[in-house]
């Protein structure tokens, strides 16, 4: 099996004998077993245990094991305990997700903080087949059936090649003391339910049923690859990235068939569940302006395209533009001069700049982003306007407002930034000085 084992990692590119590995041990069959493998193949290796507080004197005694195991093979040992119960009821998620959040979270800390280079856990062929009917049950999509990759970030699994049955059988060979996990029996827990009730099941229809499963999920794991490809490919036709948002062609979009997938696969990464894609879908012939939310981005309806955006937390910030400032680079890049107005002086004809009459400004000015009731008179304009009405005579979209900012002289809208200059600062006859400010883009 030491020889399976090796191949597999080699195989994955999971890690070298360069590398120094956190080894999850909780002390039962699956991480012991794992941990004697890393250590018989001359692997370096940490371990890192936690103490989920769920089983109380039990967990104690499992603590006791892995203490022994750290001196067994002589590497280091990090621990921790959690108050798993509190913080799944605080997050509303089950016991078994929080004790898998607080335990991941953990591992990249320790990992970060002591330079380690990759964090092994023991998931097995069974757990494969385990997180098949689990993600099957909750409802997903191709990638949620295809299993557990061996690598994900800087997690690895190097023990996925095996069954639980040659677990077991290395274990006895090697008569490795472990724990046994009294909650490994108890049906409350979706997965044990699956391992103990729905697998044995299945198997009276077909005893080689785990063998055939795992090569219908190799199998779809390739198909999902060439679905990502044609997504991907699809989201480069109908997407135009600018900045950090993306403008989606609703014309392209109505284009795909089946619509209502491409579009879930499209936004999927940022956040979006099928319900608010389903909405999403349904506006699209629909009226200009309306918008849906994820924990993370936002997508607009603007006319012909969908502007898919990050969330930006609310700013109420203010920066100030001293006198002696000659180029800012937050909350945006600007770069700042005087010059002396004499006859050859010349105002470019550029939105990215404004030159304004200094006699009429009082430093320090303000930057903001504009507000409601903000008004302006607009160069070139006899009356004065509301800058939100100014923004719709410009068609701007939710997210382009959202993301202006405005040179103010104490209450007075100055020069809206990369857009308009206000009429009451511009260039006259009687200007002496210019100050000259240049949005870099």
């Amino acid at each position: 099996m030491i020889q399976r084992f090796i191949h597999y990692i080699q195989e994955n590119h999971l890690f070298n004998h360069n590398d120094t590995i956190l080894v999850g041990v909780s002390g039962g069959i699956d991480s012991i077993v794992l941990l004697d493998l890393l250590d018989k193949a001359g692997f370096s290796m940490a371990i890192a245990h936690c103490n989920f507080r769920l089983r109380g004197i039990e967990s104690e005694g499992d603590e006791a094991l892995v203490d022994t195991l750290a001196l067994k093979y002589d590497v280091p040992i990090y621990k921790t305990a959690f108050a798993t119960e509190d913080y799944a009821r605080e997050n509303k998620i089950s016991v078994e997700m929080a004790a898998r959040d607080l335990r991941y979270q953990w591992f990249e800390t320790i990992r970060i903080t002591h330079h380690l280079s990759w964090i092994s856990v023991a998931h097995h062929r069974d757990d494969q087949l385990e997180t098949f009917f689990l993600n099957l049950a909750r409802g997903t999509g191709l990638t949620g059936l295809t299993g557990m990759r061996p690598m994900n970030g800087k997690i690895v699994r190097p023990l996925l090649f095996a069954s639980r049955n040659e677990i077991e059988h290395y274990r006895h060979q090697r008569h490795l003391e472990f724990r046994e996990d009294a909650s490994n029996l108890n049906l409350d827990y979706q997965r044990n339910k699956i391992r103990h009730t729905l697998l044995p099941l299945m198997e009276t229809l077909n005893p080689s049923f785990r063998e055939g499963l795992i090569r219908t999920m190799s199998y779809l794991e390739d198909i999902s690859k060439i679905c990502d490809l044609a997504i991907s490919q699809s989201w480069e036709r109908v997407s135009l990235r600018k900045g950090d948002d993306y403008h989606i062609s609703i014309a392209e979009l109505k284009l795909l068939d089946p619509l209502s997938t491409y579009l879930f696969e499209f936004l999927k990464p940022f956040g979006f569940n099928t319900t608010v894609v389903s909405e999403i879908e349904s506006s699209l012939d629909g009226i200009s302006g309306k918008q849906f939310i994820s924990q993370t981005h936002r997508v607009v309806h603007h006319r012909d395209s969908l502007i898919l955006t990050p969330l930006q937390p609310h700013n109420n910030q203010h920066f100030y533009l001293d006198e002696e400032a000659e180029e800012i680079y937050s909350p945006v890049h600007l770069r700042i001069g005087k010059v002396k107005k004499g006859n050859g002086f010349k105002i470019p004809d550029k939105r990215f700049v404004a030159c304004i009459d200094r006699d009429k400004v009082q430093f320090p000015l303000l930057i903001r982003k504009w507000q409601q009731g903000d008004y302006f008179k607009p160069l070139g304009m006899t009356g004065f306007k509301k800058v939100s009405d100014y923004f719709i005579d410009s068609k701007l979209s939710l997210p382009e407002k959202e993301n202006i900012w405005i040179v103010a002289n104490g209450e007075q809208v100055v020069w809206i930034i990369g857009h308009r200059l206000d009429d009451r600062y511009k260039i006259t006859a009687q200007t002496q000085e210019v100050l000259k400010i240049e949005m870099i883009i």
